[in-house]
């Protein structure tokens, strides 16, 4: 062992997407004094602007609304005592079949290579023993997501390190209680037509892959004041709505996938660094 701290690095698309998947993980590590990096790859400017303003309809700036969500993002990194927050600021390419697809300068019209290239001296850098990010279709297919799977794990090849590495996910059957969740703290969600069903059902895995269960039900209340402190999209952040208490027993325990190990811990595991302390 070296002086060096027990480092973990989350590698996420937008501000918000650090409190949402893995919130509880990064507040949690940082209380047991592990270093805590995050790496978020986009401005977020596609996100909504004053008033829940859309992408390109009258008002939306987004470079304002970039500038707003950075803001966001400090606050929120405050809160879950994130130690280092990276920015590669990538323009936001917005949802799937969205003009910002296509936008020259756009994250998902970035060559993986480049990308990668940027966040392998992040990692040699910072030397992280465990690295989370996304699974190959970005847990709900968002280009954003998909292209931070990649980035991440093209600059894992780059380098010579070989942390534990983990894709955020969620169990089934969680999945199946979210639309009546939802439904019950009054979203407005239209019934899905079959096919978005049946895609809805294919997010996430089965309880039994999954590999890593980690409490964080304490440090949920820091998990929702992160989210909170996104603000600006509000509107689209539906678990605000459900109160402290609530959102501790929904959302207090976070599920990983592991898909590279060299310390032979067993699976399940409980701890992202088992093996590693």
């Amino acid at each position: 062992m070296t002086d060096r701290p027990l480092t973990l690095m989350a590698v996420h698309a937008h501000p918000d997407d650090e409190a949402t998947g893995t919130g509880g993980i990064l507040a949690r590590y940082a209380a047991e004094g592990i270093r805590t990096v995050l790496v978020t790859c986009t401005d977020g400017g596609c996100g909504d602007g004053p008033g829940g303003v859309k992408p390109g309809e009258p008002g939306h700036d987004p470079a304002a609304v970039a500038a707003m969500r950075r803001q966001e993002l400090d606050a929120s990194c405050a809160v879950l005592k994130i130690s280092h927050l990276e920015t590669l600021d990538y323009a936001d390419s917005g949802m799937m079949g969205w003009p910002g697809n296509d936008a020259p300068g756009s994250f998902w019209q970035t060559p993986v290579e480049e990308g990668a290239a940027r966040l392998a001296e992040l990692m040699r850098h910072y030397r992280p023993d465990v690295v989370v990010t996304y699974d190959e279709n970005g847990f709900y297919g968002h280009p954003d997501h998909i292209q931070a799977h990649r980035i991440t794990m093209a600059a894992l090849e780059m380098t010579d390190l070989e942390p534990k590495v983990y894709w955020t996910t969620m169990p089934r059957s969680m999945m199946r209680r979210f639309g009546e969740i939802m439904r019950e703290f009054g979203a407005d969600m239209p019934e899905p037509d079959p096919a978005e069903a049946a895609a809805l059902a294919e997010i996430g895995l089965p309880d039994d892959e999954i590999t890593t269960w980690v409490d964080a039900t304490a440090f949920s209340g820091q998990k929702f004041d992160a989210l909170a402190a996104h603000a600006s999209q509000g509107e689209n952040i539906f678990f605000l709505r459900m109160g402290k208490e609530r959102f501790a027993e929904l959302m207090g325990v976070e599920t990983f996938v592991r898909v590279q190990d060299t310390t032979g811990a067993a699976v399940p595991e409980n701890d992202l660094f088992a093996g590693l302390r």
